[in-house]
C-alpha cells in the first residue's frame, strides 16, 4: 500500500497531488511536464516536499508535520530512469553486483529474491558483462540499470518510462521480467509510461497527472475507457476533432477487431484510399462504443505515437 499526499514547488511548477493504492502495479500516466518524474523523486527520498505524507507499506517515509524524512538510503527504492545512470569506472557485471549488494546481505539470501542469472538471461546483456558502460550503446546501458535495480531486491520499484531506449523484442523480454516480479516475487512497482499499452498490460491502478494534480485515478478501463467522457468529465476526450491538439485527423472504417484474452483490441481501420492502420483500445472502449466493422470512424494520429519500423511503403 502507498498513500502519497505531498505538496512541492520548482520554480514555476507546484506539484500538489494525492492519491493512494494497495496495486501491485501502479502506472503513472500524463503528458510531459505533468509532475511524474517530480512524484518518484519524493517517494525515492531524492527532494523533499514542502509538506505531506509518503507511507509505503505502513512505514512513514515522509510527514513533514512530524519532522520525518527518512533517507534515501535506508528506503530500499530500486529507481530506473529514462537515462541509464551507471557507474562509469565499472564494469557492467560490476554494476549489477552493486544493486545485489546494496540490497544488504538479508535480502541477498531472501528466497524471493531476484536472481542474477535470470536477469542476465531477460536482458540480453551476458555478452556485455566485462563491458564499462562507455562502450554500450542507450539501449544496452538502459537494459543494465534496469538489471542493477531488479537486483537491489527493494521494497518497491519505481520505473520512469525504463523500456524508452529498448527494441521491440527487448520491451517484450524486459515486460516479461515485470510481469513476473509482479506476480511470483510479489514486488511492488510504480510505472511511469506513456506508452498506454505498456500500462494496460501492468498495471492494476492509473494515476493520471496534469498540470501537478491528479485528473484521473482508478482502473485501466476506467481511465482509459470512454464511459468518463461521455459523462463530461475526461480531461482527455472533447466532442469535437477541431477540440483537440492532435492535427491529423484521418477518416475511415472499421474493417477488423481483434480481441485475444488480454486487456486490449487491435481494431483495424481502412482509410479513404484504401490504405490501412492498426490502433489500440481498450476491451472496454470497444465494447461502451459498440464498435464492429462498417463503423466509420477517425483515426487521431499524433506523430511521436508512430512507430516508423512497423511502416512498409
Amino acid at each position: 500500500m502507498i498513500r502519497f499526499k505531498a505538496a512541492a514547488t520548482l520554480g514555476a511548477f507546484t506539484l500538489d497531488a494525492t492519491f493512494e493504492s494497495d496495486a501491485r502495479v501502479l502506472a503513472l500516466f500524463g503528458r510531459s511536464g505533468a509532475g511524474k518524474s517530480v512524484t518518484i523523486a519524493l517517494i525515492a527520498g531524492l527532494m523533499r516536499p514542502d509538506q505531506g505524507q509518503i507511507t509505503v507499506d505502513g512505514r512513514v517515509l515522509v510527514d513533514t508535520e512530524a519532522n520525518i524524512f527518512v533517507p534515501k538510503h535506508a528506503r530500499r527504492m530500486g529507481v530506473v530512469y529514462q537515462d541509464a545512470r551507471l557507474f562509469p569506472h565499472m564494469t557492467v557485471r560490476q554494476n549489477l553486483m552493486f544493486g545485489r549488494w546494496f540490497a544488504g546481505e538479508a535480502h541477498r539470501s531472501a528466497p524471493q529474491r531476484v536472481g542474477f542469472d535470470a536477469v542476465v538471461d531477460t536482458l540480453g546483456i551476458g555478452h556485455l558483462l566485462a563491458r564499462r558502460p562507455g562502450r554500450l550503446s542507450g539501449g544496452e546501458r538502459q537494459r543494465v540499470a534496469i538489471g542493477r535495480a531488479l537486483l537491489s531486491s527493494p521494497r518497491l520499484l519505481l520505473m520512469d518510462e525504463p523500456l524508452a531506449a529498448l527494441d521491440d523484442e527487448r520491451k517484450r523480454e524486459v515486460l516479461a521480467l515485470i510481469e513476473r516480479l509482479r506476480d511470483e516475487f510479489k514486488v511492488p512497482i510504480v510505472y511511469v509510461s506513456h506508452a498506454i499499452e505498456e500500462v494496460a498490460r501492468l498495471a492494476a491502478r492509473v494515476v493520471v497527472l496534469d498540470g501537478g494534480r491528479v485528473v484521473a485515478s482508478g482502473g485501466v478501463d476506467e481511465v482509459f475507457g470512454p464511459s468518463e467522457s461521455q459523462a463530461g468529465e475526461s480531461r482527455f476526450a472533447r466532442s469535437s476533432v477541431r477540440d483537440l491538439s492532435v492535427r491529423t485527423a484521418l477518416a475511415g472504417t472499421v474493417a477488423a477487431i481483434e480481441i485475444d484474452d488480454g486487456p486490449l483490441a487491435a481494431v483495424t481501420v481502412t482509410l479513404k484510399g484504401g490504405a490501412h492502420l492498426v490502433a489500440l483500445a481498450t476491451r472496454m472502449a470497444v465494447d461502451e462504443l459498440k464498435l464492429k466493422g462498417g463503423d466509420p470512424v477517425f483515426a487521431l494520429i499524433k506523430a511521436v505515437a508512430l512507430d516508423e519500423r512497423s511502416v512498409s511503403l
